[in-house]
């Protein structure tokens, strides 16, 4: 790597960090407020269904996918990387205007919870051998299961993450990793036996699509892509 390339990207990075430090303050209670007043909602559905909770069928997939404990690391990287497109807004409205839309992706997924109550089936595994899995099994239960809020607000980070390290200028490596990490965040779903594969495909048309609009709407999606 030469010196001008190691001074564009130590320029690249301190441009983010900056984009960070905007309106600080606001991006970390905004999100802390969001997580709390969204858990609040889900965990009440989740414990006090209107009806009758209907379980999810299996299919190929969810039994080419085995139980892989590790999984859960990635599982719970879903709260830094959901962190991050919020991070990058440098104008206020935009941030607001973002919150709204995941906001309405989170809803919709709540709706269908509430009108069509689902779990997944149980995974004949002993989840007391795996003290993580067993304290996640205890908080996050097998219900609201489809769509997965999961996969869903991990696609629409990626889609804005995507268009964001594409309008700042990044490397093709970043980008790649951006989606890397949403696809591991999908199957750790599956992996950790959280989610059955409808979950998920149920949570990736819920995120993209709401994606697609967020972002039809957005100055990012026709912005140029920046220089350093």
């Amino acid at each position: 790597m030469s010196l001008s390339t190691i001074d564009d990207t130590k320029t690249w990075f301190g441009m983010v960090w900056q984009r960070v430090l905007a309106h600080f303050k606001l991006k970390a209670f905004g999100t802390t407020l969001f997580m709390c007043v969204f858990f609040t909602a889900y965990i009440n559905l989740l414990k006090n269904p209107l009806f009758p909770v209907w379980q999810m069928p299996l299919t190929f997939v969810d039994h080419v996918v085995g139980f892989y404990p590790p999984a859960l690391l990635v599982y719970c990287s879903l709260w830094v990387y959901v962190s991050l497109p919020p991070m990058l807004f440098t104008d206020r409205r935009e941030l607001v205007r973002y919150g709204r839309d995941v906001g309405l992706v989170c809803i919709a997924g709540l709706l269908c919870f509430l009108c069509l109550p689902t779990a997944v089936p149980p995974a004949n595994i002993d989840w007391a051998m795996y003290p993580g899995m067993g304290f996640l099994k205890g908080v996050d239960a097998a219900g609201n299961a489809c769509p997965s809020l999961h996969v869903a607000t991990a696609v629409f980070s990626a889609c804005w993450l995507g268009a964001q390290l594409k309008v700042l200028g990044a490397s093709k490596g970043l980008r790649w990793a951006n989606w890397l990490w949403c696809a591991a965040i999908v199957y750790s779903t599956l992996a950790t036996k959280q989610h059955v594969a409808l979950d998920v495909l149920g949570g990736w048309a819920l995120g993209a699509g709401g994606a697609w609009l967020s972002l039809a709407r957005s100055p990012w999606r026709q912005s140029r892509p920046q220089t350093v």
